[in-house]
């Protein structure tokens, strides 16, 4: 895909992706982009949205639109010394930005790209953590290590550092005010942009990181800083929540922003209503509205502040919901506060804590969950505001997960012509079904993407026993202490892949429950299977952390008493490159949570775009993307969905039942791969998989959806181009579950 005009001359076409305004000067985009940009987010109106979430993903490795461009001109010295030193950073800067543990912060990512592509106004603004989320290291003994990310943000490309307009020498800073166990202090915080770009340039997200980690704040905000979702305690993580919620209102007074609406993805900022009621109540009261405001006044008030707030909900797990001690929470916030606070955000089952959910469940204009299944859910764990509560459906953004042998697939066939602009394009595949030409290249394509998958497997076992003898970590993999001719996975062997936040209720040793069972099928007919998986356990989860543990030692016995037949990997260090390259490489895509407690998951997402069947219980957006088993296959139990089956006690999550029904289901799996006469239904739901969710599950349709939450009055072509995604899906359609 050719990004320059050809009238214009690579060097003058380069110049023009240097842009400046008051803040800085930026590369990646030109000045009439930015202008453009800043006049909407800046305009009297307010038609855009600042969309708040803890966790941001958007590695540069796996999706940069300006370094493709960069590439495709092939320039390395430019007469303007600036333009060359923003090239070479791009070029060969550092890829990561490790502000984003998983699928939340993923999405968030997916989510700002699909806005800059459809023009949708929107700031984006989180916080810069210096140290990450933790880096993970898997011993075979020890299990999951936890140890600090060290990255550098100056040298980060796209990511700068804003200047203070009126002292240009100086960064853009924005003050809150926090309370240390009742003194009063200012907390000052520098703000670094991401410029997420469109496509094709044409328009950009900015994504505002706030680094409160600076030499002058006090170390315990350091502390609470510096680490996402930093769990060494109960006050370090309400510290960090009120960092991100506090903020915002103050960041959009320094770029003088004037979003009418907040889109709360996760209750983690919800501090921000507190702060707009204090707002509020303050213009209509004057400077000491704290002595003057009744109970009454504050609650009217949080009706007006509700009317700024959109809030997504993304689990209906209680480790996914922030509850904090009130005489905690009362030592690092203002007394007025915590008095909003006991009106608004008291916990029924305790009245001892402060509920965040609760809040933002009740301070809102519209509410959603993130599928239709989960919609359901939330309303029976909300059903005080079941009236409101609706679907969107999520989404991935398929311009970052198609691989680039898809890409160059879709590029070929005219049916899939402006697939980047438009996903509903992929509709067009189920012309394609009976095309010879098309299922050929489609399987020269998986081809590709799977030996890529492989090669970096076996590559990992043979630096994994390398490293062995100069640190002290054991690789994770016993595969590696074999020979080259058992040790090496083969691309020719069926593959199926794993890889999500390792947590007790996702089940992620289901399969592996009866493992004499899971041996003697393939055993059977002599057909052998990869299981491929990633993924990190938080750190203080320690059921979690179990698990991997109990992956890692399963692998031995299953490779014995199947005979060599089964190899079960675990891939370390789990990242956005590592996700790519699996829902792309794999022959069928494992999901097995327990319904009804996966709110939605994306990962297999991910995968269908790459035309990658899905293995999942009915959970979720499979529910959604299932399809009459024309995409993939469902096992296990569907039940009612009801306040009894949202138990995540051990004891209720079914291993036993749903395990059962895998091993049922998976010779016919194993069948459609290696039998001849059955190979042509694998290509059938591969193909079905890209027809039918390609256009579905992406967050193009997501963000029109979201545009129509947002009651945004747009440009007359933005509006066209989102009711055109609309009308591919719509997630409040009624539909069995």
């Amino acid at each position: 895909m050719s990004y320059i005009e050809p009238e214009l001359d690579s060097h003058k076409f380069l110049s023009q992706m240097l842009a400046s305004n008051e803040f800085g000067t930026f590369f990646g985009v030109s000045p009439k982009v930015l202008k453009e940009v800043w006049a909407r987010l800046t305009s009297a109106e307010g038609e855009s949205v600042t969309h708040v979430s803890m966790e941001i993903g958007a590695d540069n490795d796996v999706y940069n639109p300006v370094k493709d461009v960069l590439r495709e001109i092939n320039i390395f010295d430019h007469e303007n010394k600036l333009v060359s030193k923003f090239n070479d950073k791009i070029l060969y800067g550092p890829a990561k930005i490790p502000n984003y543990s998983g699928g939340l912060g993923v999405l968030a990512g997916d989510t700002l790209k699909s806005y800059a592509d459809c023009h949708l106004p929107a700031l984006g603004i989180s916080l810069l953590y210096r140290k990450g989320y933790f880096s993970q290291l898997v011993d075979s003994e020890a299990g999951q290590i936890a140890h600090a990310t060290q990255w550098r943000p100056e040298e980060t490309p796209h990511l700068y550092l804003l200047k203070d307009p009126a002292d240009p020498q100086k960064p853009l800073q924005v003050e809150i005010p926090f309370f240390d166990r009742g003194k009063q202090i200012k907390v000052v915080g520098n703000l670094w942009m991401k410029l997420e770009a469109a496509n094709d340039l044409s328009y950009f997200v900015p994504e505002i990181l706030l680094d409160y980690s600076l030499p002058s704040a006090p170390e315990w905000i350091r502390k609470a800083a510096q680490h996402l979702y930093e769990s060494r305690s109960e006050r370090a993580k309400a510290i960090q929540r009120r960092l991100l919620g506090a903020s915002v209102l103050p960041v959009m007074k320094a770029l003088n922003i004037t979003s009418k609406t907040i889109h709360l993805n996760e209750q983690h900022g919800v501090a921000v209503v507190l702060h707009l009621i204090a707002r509020y109540l303050q213009e209509k009261l004057g400077d000491d509205y704290m002595l003057k405001s009744t109970d009454q006044e504050i609650l009217e008030t949080a009706k007006l502040a509700a009317n700024w707030v959109v809030y997504t909900i993304h689990t209906p797990v209680k480790a996914g919901h922030d509850r904090f001690y009130r005489d905690m929470y009362a030592e690092i916030g203002h007394p007025f506060c915590n008095r909003i606070l006991e009106l608004l955000a008291e916990e029924g089952e305790n009245p001892d804590f402060f509920n965040f959910t609760s809040l933002a469940m009740k301070i809102n204009r519209a509410a959603n969950g993130v599928s239709r299944i989960h919609r359901l859910v939330t309303q029976k764990q909300f059903p005080q505001y079941a009236h409101k509560i609706k679907a969107v459906t999520n989404g991935v953004h398929h311009l970052t997960w198609i691989s680039a042998a898809k890409a160059e697939l879709f590029d070929i066939f005219p049916e899939f012509k402006d697939w980047r602009i438009n996903p509903g394009v992929f509709a067009r595949a189920k012309e394609l079904k009976t095309n010879d030409k098309f299922r050929t290249y489609l399987e020269q394509a998986w081809l590709t993407d799977t030996e890529k998958l492989i090669d970096f497997i076996n590559q990992m076992l043979i630096e994994h026993r390398q490293k062995m003898h100069t640190t002290w970590i054991d690789p994770p993999n016993f595969f590696s202490h074999l020979k080259d001719s058992e040790r090496d996975l083969s691309p020719k062997v069926m593959t199926i892949g794993f890889a999500r936040r390792f947590s007790t209720y996702k089940r992620a040793n289901l399969v592996f429950e009866d493992i004499d069972r899971l041996a003697g099928i393939v055993k059977k007919n002599n057909w052998p299977v990869n299981f491929v998986f990633a993924g990190k356990a938080h750190p203080a989860d320690e059921p979690g952390k179990h698990i991997i543990k109990n992956i890692i030692d399963t692998q031995k016995e299953l490779y014995d008493k199947s005979d060599g037949l089964i190899k079960l990997i675990f891939i370390p260090g789990y990242d956005m490159a590592i996700a790519k390259m699996m829902v792309a490489g794999v022959h069928a895509w494992l999901n097995s949570p327990k319904r009804p407690l996966e709110a939605s998951g994306t990962s297999g997402m991910k995968a269908a775009l790459n035309g990658v069947p899905n293995i999942s219980t009915m959970d979720g957006w499979w529910v959604e993307g299932y399809n009459q088993g024309r995409t993939g296959w469902k096992f296990g139990r569907e039940c009612e969905i009801s306040n009894a089956c949202l138990s995540e006690d051990l004891c209720t999550l079914l291993f036993t039942e749903d395990s059962d029904s895998f091993y049922n289901l998976f010779p016919r799996i194993l069948k459609t791969f290696y039998d001849e006469t059955s190979r042509h239904e694998l290509i059938d739901k591969c193909i079905m998989n890209i027809a039918l969710n390609g256009p579905v599950f992406n967050t193009h349709r997501m963000a029109a959806e979201y545009a129509k939450l947002y009651n945004l009055k747009l440009a007359p072509e933005v509006e066209q181009r989102l009711a055109a995604f609309r009308k591919l899906y719509d997630s409040n359609r009624p539909g069995n579950i």
